[in-house]
């Protein structure tokens, strides 16, 4: 097995056409031809990591956060990010960085820490835009359903909890080939008419180069016409956050003690409570202060994340209790997740979760 065979196993789990504009996701360094001896999980690559890589024979480093999120113009060593680089080429290990791409994942941080606290229901907080596309093509109608089904098959048309979802219109299509046209129907120098099908279809942007390969590979014509749109749609199944609700209410304290059990909390920044039950339950694993509104939106009665300032505190305004876990807590279960998922798609493969502790933050 090479990298690039890995790495597409994990774009399953988190297309990296889902990460935010400012992030620095992918293959960061390394190149993705090379045999994989070994798989190390982490949640941030620092030279312990690299040094627990080497020891356990991973050349694989599959990290939440990137080593390198802006450019460097020089790698001399002179401090931390530039060391583990330089350690990572000096010993044939590669990066690979998954952060934002999972963050928006309806399977990724936020599905598991609803699980750990055992949320009901859970949903995207923010659902995405920009991630639906629609495909509008035109073909004879004797090869209408083949293309379809193609489309189908290669992950066009499903829309929640439904599949094989597209729209047809039926119509008059006219084309002239030129001499050097291959008409599939036709004589060359005369107007043809053909009775068409125009199949209208969504799909994700991350299957886009299937979708593309799919009709190309199922169209008669030698000149495909077609029309692709990025909608405004919002996506339901992908963004930032997730909230669910308990299997039955608690009280602010008694639920405070589950997230401390749980997230292995030992402290908890928060609001003022307001001494009503916690039902609905909003998360945002690390920095989530920009999703307060949101929380709120959907009247959530807590929402967790982490890196809340002074005054965003204040934005609770008694309707919703704010609670600060902090940002590794909130992320620290990822790599299990990453470790089980790899584990499940490559049973047979030596895949390591890192026990290297990358936590910054350290409490008296």
């Amino acid at each position: 097995m090479i990298i690039k065979e890995v790495l597409d196993i994990l774009e399953e789990l988190a297309p990296l056409g889902y990460a935010e504009d400012f992030d620095n996701v992918g293959l960061l360094v390394g190149e993705a031809n090379t045999p994989v001896t070994g798989i190390l999980v982490t949640l941030d690559t620092l030279e312990n990591v690299v040094d627990e890589a080497i020891n356990k024979n991973c050349n694989l480093i599959v990290s939440f956060h990137p080593i390198i999120f802006s450019g460097l113009k020089k790698i001399t060593g002179a401090n931390y990010v530039e060391r583990v680089v330089l350690k990572a080429i000096r010993h044939g290990i590669a990066i690979y960085s998954m952060h934002t791409a999972l963050d928006n994942s309806n399977k990724g941080v936020n599905a598991k820490i609803c699980e750990i606290l055992e949320l009901k229901q859970a949903r995207i907080l923010i659902p995405k835009q920009g991630t639906i596309k629609k495909l509008s093509t035109y073909i004879p109608q004797a090869n209408a359903e083949q293309l379809r089904v193609a489309l189908y098959a290669a992950g066009a048309g499903h829309i929640g909890n439904y599949s094989n979802c597209s729209f047809s219109v039926e119509g008059t299509g006219s084309y002239k080939a030129n001499p050097d046209a291959n008409p599939h129907l036709g004589k060359i120098g005369e107007t043809h008419y053909e009775q068409e099908t125009q199949i209208n279809i969504t799909y994700t942007k991350s299957n886009e180069a299937k979708i593309l390969a799919a009709l190309f590979n199922n169209h008669p014509y030698e000149e495909v016409a077609y029309e692709i749109q990025t909608l405004d749609n919002y996506n339901q199944h992908i963004g930032m956050g997730m909230y669910g609700n308990l299997e039955k209410p608690l009280t602010e304290e008694v639920f405070f003690d589950i997230i401390k059990e749980k997230m292995n909390v030992s402290c908890i920044r928060h609001s003022q409570f307001s001494g009503k039950k916690i039902s609905k339950v909003a998360v945002l694993g690390g920095s989530g202060s920009f999703a307060i509104s949101a929380a709120k939106a959907v009247n959530a009665d807590v929402f967790i994340t982490s890196d809340l300032k002074y005054h965003q505190f204040y934005e609770a305004e008694g309707k919703i209790l704010l609670a600060d876990i902090g940002h590794y807590e909130t992320e620290q279960f990822t790599k299990n997740l990453i470790v089980d998922y790899l584990t499940k798609k490559i049973p047979n493969f030596a895949v390591s979760l890192s026990e290297s502790l990358t936590n910054p933050i350290k409490y008296f």
